[in-house]
């Protein structure tokens, strides 16, 4: 009877090791996937942050304010003309 009851009881904690260890490597497969967004975003703002030094580093801040108000702020010369792609919808 003893003899039973431990083997059930062996087999119980073999049986939750093995579901902690499946857990554990789902969770690091999650981790290791955000881990690599992470650094690819890394990688992203570092290559802003040079670009942007590399802006200051000109000391041509007109060029740098005529840059950001076209691009983001979507701003056009008086005498010019924008075409947009509006087919790609």
């Amino acid at each position: 009877m003893f003899s039973l009851i431990s083997k059930l009881i062996i087999i119980a904690v073999v049986i939750g090791c093995i579901v902690s260890i499946i857990a554990t490597q789902a969770n690091l497969a999650e981790m290791q996937k955000e881990l690599n967004s992470i650094l690819n975003k890394a990688d992203e703002i570092e290559a802003e942050n040079a670009e942007l030094q590399r802006t200051l580093d000109e000391d041509d801040m007109n060029a740098y304010m005529e840059k950001l108000a076209i691009e983001k702020m979507n701003y056009a010369y008086p005498n010019e003309r924008r075409y947009y792609d509006t087919s790609r919808n």
